[in-house]
């Protein structure tokens, strides 16, 4: 009855969204899904296409290049920061967003909000009508001999993720009402990210950058799932999160960071301490922890990056343990007529100080936009798992020590297509089917086959506003 409670209700709301579709319908100049894509294409191929910052000279920016803003080089891939915190992606990669320029002020609007209602099989799955989500408003203006940039990143998650998580098989990490989350992930905070940047031009190959937020991602870690276009249509957290990519929200980050032509390394200092249960706050602490990261772009459609970092005290439920994390990855992006094509390959490593075990996780994902209306996606997992899944979301005895128990996987796959629903925005509806592996002695915990199926309407500031 409960399910069947929850598609009722996402119907009902896909219904009335889609009732609106004929008075809502977007202009031929508006922020149509083609012209989006055909106006990044028309720039990677034109061999007169202009870098950001030579558009930021320029005044009042096109209809087009309002849709996706991208980048030519690593330099501006690292000046746009179209992603969280200094991560950077390939050169090609299109950003979507708002865009005006207001004296001198260049203006932009990035954000993700996907409505979903998800079902899982087996005794440990769940059901759930939540929606995950963040927005992005940031401003740039030129400083001296560098570029100035001011950025704020919220969710509504602490609200639309009730009960403090959402279910997700085989994930742990974090807490809710003082029990460890399994079997599922928890909500971001309001406060992703408070950061300013300064980005001082030494020549034309050479680039010194500063960092400071009191919310903010340090150099650890690839570009996080909530903002890798290579994920851009899955709503739903990677299982590898807290060992691959988990402090896209830390706090008191300072990042200094030093770009020669096509390969930049950074060094950060930050509060190791994960966001604790109240979300709406900003959590404060010491600068404790470090972190060190190589990026290359060698070429427009490809990133790479390792990074490696000392956390301490990350965990709330076992606070005298710090962790040493490892990571590196690599992404390539390739724009072409009417799509695009985003793929990432991800390996994180954590050890525990403590007890000295090691858990690794692996990620291979890819999402195609084509024909400029849809878009499929898949993911791959194989990530090591603790004996928390034993114990589940109950309190933890006396003594006890997480360790390895069994590595399992995980294999999504998706398609959503654009529908014309709200001027400005980009809406499409879609659904995922996820379906797990794992060790047969996890049967009478989870079932022979345990699988999660997700249905989802996602809306995506894009195009112009004028």
């Amino acid at each position: 009855m409960q399910r069947v409670s929850h598609l009722i209700r996402f119907a009902l709301f896909s219904t009335a969204l889609l009732g609106n579709s004929a008075a809502w319908a977007i202009q031929p100049n508006g922020s149509a899904p083609l012209e989006c894509y055909q106006s990044c294409c028309k720039t990677q191929h034109d061999p007169a296409s202009q870098s950001p910052h030579d558009m930021m000279s320029q005044g009042p920016m096109s209809v087009n290049s309002m849709s996706h803003e991208h980048a030519t080089s690593l330099i501006d891939a690292i000046e746009l920061h179209g992603t969280s915190g200094t991560d950077v992606e390939p050169a090609s990669t299109p950003h979507p967003m708002w865009m005006d320029e207001r004296a001198g002020w260049q203006l932009m609007f990035h954000g993700n909000l996907f409505v979903n209602e998800l079902q899982q099989t087996g005794p440990r799955g769940g059901d759930k009508f939540f929606s995950t989500n963040w927005f992005m408003p940031m401003a740039q203006h030129q400083l001296g001999p560098g570029k100035f940039t001011a950025r704020v990143m919220l969710s509504l998650e602490p609200a639309t993720v009730t009960e403090r998580r959402y279910p997700e098989l085989f994930q742990i990490g974090e807490t809710a009402f003082g029990l460890p989350i399994v079997d599922g992930q928890h909500p971001h905070d309001f406060f992703m990210e408070i950061g300013a940047f300064y980005d001082w031009n030494l020549n034309s190959k050479n680039v010194l950058s500063f960092y400071a937020a009191p919310v903010g991602d340090p150099a650890l870690g690839p570009v996080a799932y909530p903002h890798r276009t290579s994920a851009s249509e899955d709503p739903i957290a990677a299982l590898g999160h807290h060992m691959q990519d988990s402090t896209h929200i830390a706090d008191e980050v300072v990042t200094v960071g030093y770009t020669y032509s096509i390969a930049r390394i950074e060094v950060s200092g930050f509060h190791g301490r994960e966001p604790n249960e109240g979300r709406w706050n900003i959590d404060a602490g010491t600068i404790d922890s470090w972190s060190a990261r190589l990026t290359m772009n060698p070429a427009r459609n490809w990133s790479g990056q390792f990074s490696l970092g000392t956390l301490h005290s990350p965990e709330a439920l076992d606070p005298t343990d710090d962790q040493r994390r490892m990571t590196a990855s690599i992404t390539y992006n390739r724009a072409f007529d009417r799509g695009n094509w985003a793929s990432s390959l991800v390996w994180g490593r954590t050890r525990s100080f403590n007890t000295g075990g090691v858990l690794n996780s692996y990620l291979l994902e890819s999402t195609l936009h084509f024909l400029a209306k849809n878009a499929v996606w898949g993911r791959i997992e194989n990530v090591d798992r603790t004996n928390l899944l034993l114990i589940g979301e109950n309190p933890l005895p006396p003594g006890f020590e997480e360790a390895f128990l069994a590595r399992v996987q995980a294999y999504t796959a998706g398609y959503d297509r654009e529908i014309p629903v709200l001027p400005h925005f980009s809406t499409a509806i879609g659904g995922q089917a996820t379906f797990y592996g794992k060790p047969a002695f996890l049967d009478p915990i989870y079932g022979q086959h345990p699988m999660g199926y997700l249905v989802f309407v996602r809306f995506r500031p894009e195009g112009s506003m004028r």
